[in-house]
């Protein structure tokens, strides 16, 4: 019963019932039942093939699996959509040689959230994510790691701006 209580509870005050969970989600489900996550196209110059469909899968499974939410393809009470505008890496230290030490790599994604219930919430707004690696790796080595977890960055950073706002 513990474990119960410490993993969510509910707040019902009469004309409408709120959620809230650890993870985040303040959602009022009486007046916001569902949500549009359009696939967010790469537009960054420099891409790596799985990032966008990585990106893409790991944001609707972040609203599928800590949200009642139902996911539709258009008309949602919430709405999320943009692009991924930035794919970088740049060198982020120098060792005492004078030689790169470490890599930067870092992913941007541009977000229009619109909440058809409560536009006072409406954004549009830029999250970033980077990872560091030493430069004695090659990029193909740790890329798909460090883009996963940048991904899980990026998605919770968008989960938490658009629903959870108490």
């Amino acid at each position: 019963m513990l474990v119960m209580l410490l993993t969510s509870c509910s707040l019902n005050l009469g004309l409408f019932e709120t959620s809230y969970k650890f993870n985040g989600a303040s959602i009022d489900y009486s007046q916001t039942k569902t949500i549009q996550i359009a696939d967010f196209p790469i537009r960054a110059s420099y891409v790596w093939g799985p990032m966008g469909p990585l990106f893409n899968n790991q944001l609707k499974d972040m609203y599928a699996n800590h949200t009642k939410l139902q996911q539709v393809k258009r008309n949602g009470d919430l709405k999320v959509e943009g692009e991924i505008t930035q794919y970088t890496q740049r060198n982020k230290s120098v060792s005492s040689e004078g030689y790169s030490a470490q890599v930067e790599l870092s992913m941007t994604v541009n977000v229009r959230f619109t909440n058809n219930k409560k536009h006072s919430e409406d954004f549009e707004r830029s999250f970033t994510a980077t990872s560091t690696y030493d430069s004695s790796q090659s990029l193909n080595s740790v890329q798909e790691e460090l883009v996963t977890q940048m991904v899980k960055e990026l998605t919770d950073q968008i989960f938490n701006a658009t629903v959870a706002n108490w």
